[in-house]
């Protein structure tokens, strides 16, 4: 889809929420794509990559670099099946979000040369990212997906033709700004989060004196997320600054932050996801900061309502010691991840 397209799809302001104009979606071409992804496979690689849906290996996800990952890695495959498992990843995805995905693995190269001198660093590699399969991805069933690697955790449930799950959503980037040329990479000046992070200062700057003291949790920003690669998001009741304390101004910059996130995923999944903000209550999310105010020091920012959780955190260094230049950002369901209800407190 065409950005100006997916524009016309975007969150708009209406009377009592948020709604979003309807588009048409295609969960079918998903399930269409994981078959052919399937098919162009060798027995020895579908085994790796198909495993039982109700595997725990389903639930299990992380963003941080690791030895091993279930499921089958891009390097292993060849480039009649690298096409097969990126059109995988095209149909779960908006172009938007499809975009981000593989600028992300793309930094890998920078890491990789930044780091070349380090003894003891992680692997930094574009082609380690891993693919699975839970299940049988046929129309009538219900089947997952997982598509993780370094700074990357995609997680979906699709129920008959339609995606009815797609968290745990994690992006993450280092260097959030590309600072260093470095030939063969992205260009210098590239910041593949960028909106998710500008458009979080603008709604912060835009604060007056009585509202920074109710959105601002903490003096310094924490390290990571919460809840990184557990099953369950943080069941936490929502802090900060609520909707009905913003004008009107503030409300459209958060309406667009939270766009920023909404965009990454194909129509029918960013529709439900407006949709249940909307039934659950406008009124009922709120925005929360840690940190510092400007860029180049660790910041951190939430918003949460009763149907979801962004969690967004910028404080470590690049690999090249710029300082908070390295974010992790997701989305996740506060009814439960992975398609799974949380169980009572």
């Amino acid at each position: 889809m065409r950005y100006s397209t997916m524009l016309v799809a975007l969150l708009a302001l209406a009377a009592g929420g948020w709604a979003y104009l309807a588009e048409p979606s295609d969960g079918v071409s998903l399930c269409r794509s994981a078959q052919g992804y399937l098919q162009s496979l060798s027995a020895e690689q579908r085994a790796k990559t198909q495993l039982p849906f109700d595997t725990p290996q389903r639930m299990g996800w992380h963003f941080i670099p690791k030895d091993e990952r279930k499921g089958l890695q891009v390097k292993e495959m060849s480039p009649a099946q690298r096409d097969a498992a990126h059109q995988l990843l095209k149909n779960a995805l908006s172009s938007v979000g499809y975009e981000k995905a593989t600028k992300i693995m793309s930094l890998e190269k920078i890491l990789l040369e930044l780091e070349k001198a380090r003894t003891g660093s992680p692997l930094r590699d574009s082609e380690r990212y891993f693919f699975t399969i839970f299940g049988e991805p046929t129309e009538d069933k219900r089947w997952g997906l997982s598509v993780e690697g370094h700074h990357l955790s995609l997680n979906f449930v699709v129920d008959k033709g339609a995606v009815v799950a797609s968290t745990p959503a994690f992006f993450g980037t280092n260097p959030a700004e590309v600072k260093n040329e470095i030939a063969g990479s992205l260009p210098v000046g590239t910041r593949i989060l960028a909106k998710e992070e500008r458009l979080a200062f603008d709604l912060l700057n835009s604060l007056d004196e009585t509202q920074r003291r109710t959105a601002l949790i903490a003096d310094t920003a924490p390290r990571e997320i919460r809840a990184a690669g557990e099953v369950e998001p943080p069941r936490e009741p929502a802090v900060g600054l609520a909707v009905p304390q913003l004008n009107d101004a503030q409300r459209r910059t958060l309406r667009e932050l939270v766009e920023a996130y909404l965009e990454n995923m194909l129509p029918e999944v960013r529709e439900k996801r407006a949709a249940d903000i909307r039934e659950a209550g406008v009124d009922n999310v709120y925005f929360a900061w840690a940190g510092a105010a400007h860029p180049g020091v660790g910041h951190y920012y939430r918003v949460q309502g009763p149907t979801f959780l962004i969690e967004f955190v910028n404080t470590q260094p690049d690999a090249a010691g710029n300082p908070a230049n390295h974010i992790h950002c997701v989305w996740r369901d506060m009814r439960g991840d992975f398609g799974l209800p949380l169980p009572p407190k």
